[in-house]
């Protein structure tokens, strides 16, 4: 059974596999790596999840134009299949195109409702944050993240041109549950 865990420095081996799958240098959404992240080597990849880590605790601070963020991996039996990651509030940036929440699957691990299921835990920690509703955003083409999105009670607010792409853009009300 798939479950989000913390990032951890044990599944280096595993996480390589994921990136590999997916491609050097494709981003992935969720996961919090950025183009001059350096994972390949064992002590590399564990000071990125140190960093990970970091990032959800407010009182480090963060460089200009980052929020905090927590970030899960999804999964399986010491497989990778996927991450989740929860920005703790917007900057200009996230509200346009990012929004509060992004999640990836690997392809190998997708139509199993893997994110559908990452998504709905990780809405819980939002509540347990104190945010009322969050935004979700997903590429205007991508229907399965559209269906995941709707499935946890996204309501489509609009669809824009940003400057990662079309966009499709859904707030989750949290506010009722």
């Amino acid at each position: 059974m798939a479950e989000l865990i913390a990032p951890t420095a044990r599944l280096h081996r595993a996480w390589l596999e994921s990136r590999d799958e997916w491609g050097h240098g494709v981003h992935q959404d969720g996961a919090g790596l950025r183009a001059d992240d350096e994972v390949d080597t064992p002590e590399a990849f564990a000071a990125w999840v140190r960093r990970l880590l970091g990032e959800s605790d407010p009182a480090i601070p963060l460089p200009e134009g980052r929020v905090h963020c927590t970030y899960w991996w999804i999964v399986e039996d010491d497989e990778l299949l996927g991450a989740i990651a929860l920005r703790h509030e917007l900057n200009d940036f996230l509200l346009r195109a990012g929004g509060h929440i992004g999640y990836g699957v690997r392809p190998s691990a997708r139509r199993r409702g893997l994110a559908t299921l990452a998504l709905r835990e990780v809405l819980s920690h939002a509540r347990k944050l104190g945010l009322d509703r969050v935004l979700i955003t997903c590429n205007v083409d991508n229907e399965a993240s559209r269906r995941t999105i709707e499935r946890n009670g996204g309501v489509l607010e609009d669809i824009r041109d940003t400057e990662i792409g079309r966009l499709r853009r859904y707030w989750v009300d949290l506010s009722g549950d």
